[in-house]
Formats: C-alpha cells, structure tokens, sequence
C-alpha cells in the first residue's frame, strides 16, 4: 500500500462495492475482499463506511465518489497527522446521538451531524452511524456546504461548539 496512488485505490474499492451491491450484497462484511479490508484500515476508513457510500449511490445517485473521495481524504490525514495511524478504539453510542431535531443556534440537524463529523474524524462511528447520511447531505446542500469541508471545519475548531455553529451560521446566511 501506497500514499501516492491512495485515491486510485479508494476508487477500485468504491467502484467495486457500488457493482457488487447492485449484484445484491447487503452487507459491509460480505462486500470486501482482505486487501480491500487492509487497505482501508490503512486509510483509516471502515468497510462499513464504504458499504454505506455504496449503498447510497446505487440506491439515489449520492455521494459521488468525487465526494466520498474528499471526505476519506480528511478522515486520512486525520488518521495520519492526529492519530498517528492509531485507531481510537472508541466507538459512539448510538443512543447518545443528538436527535433529528436538536438544534444549535437554531439550526436543526447541527448538534447531531457535529457529533457524528467528531467520530468519523476519529474514525469512532458506530456501524448504524453515517456521515454523510441522506439527513446530513440535506443538512449541508441547505448550508451550502461540502460534507468534506464541514469535517475539515470540525477538526479545526476541536472541540469548540460555538466555533462551529458561528460558521455554520455565517455560511448558511451567505447560501
């Protein structure tokens, strides 16, 4: 495995999940090849995130790997820079998730894909979790925001709230 050609892979892998999911395999563990499996560790990405990339795009035509691309791109460097190649070993419970309705700054949505931008970061998403979620695209289409700018966001901010919701807010009224 190699950092040069890394998007190159991602995509073969991608490709290959969206093929075999619309060929009927209904899950991540079943979807993936070893090398495959590897290779995403080696990204710090997880066989379910893909599956649910894939799954999403055969079913409605989103993500498209331009951005899954883009989003496995900030988790890595992440996964590379903070992380040092160490996975967490944390993973969200889904149960303290903020709901659908939560809002922050009276934006609905924000408090729960803040919350769930955090463990994709950290590469802690629980397999029921997404980034990227059906939710979450309609969240950041009306902020007018990349999903993949909005987690590079979170990682500068840290774990500062008001940071975030402050942009969010500034972004969403220039939509």
């Amino acid at each position: 495995m190699h950092n040069y050609d890394y998007q190159r892979e991602l995509e073969s892998v991608w490709t290959h999940g969206v093929r075999t999911y619309r060929a009927g395999i209904m899950s991540a563990d079943e979807m993936f090849a070893r090398e495959q499996l590897n290779f995403l560790a080696f990204i710090g990405q997880s066989a379910q995130e893909m599956f649910d990339y894939a799954e999403d795009f055969a079913a409605g035509g989103e993500p498209s790997f331009g951005d899954v691309a883009a989003v496995a791109d900030v988790r890595r460097s992440y996964f590379i820079e903070v992380q040092k190649r160490k996975p967490s070993g944390v993973v969200l419970d889904p149960a303290t998730l903020p709901g659908r309705g939560a809002e922050a700054g009276g934006i609905v949505w924000l408090p729960r894909i803040l919350v769930k931008a955090r463990a994709k970061l950290r590469g802690e998403l629980h397999p029921s979790i997404m980034f990227g979620c059906g939710g979450d695209r309609a969240f950041l289409r009306l902020c007018d925001i990349h999903p993949a700018e909005f987690l590079r966001q979170v990682w500068i901010c840290e774990d500062d709230d008001k940071a975030v919701v402050d942009w969010v807010l500034a972004r969403a009224k220039r939509a």
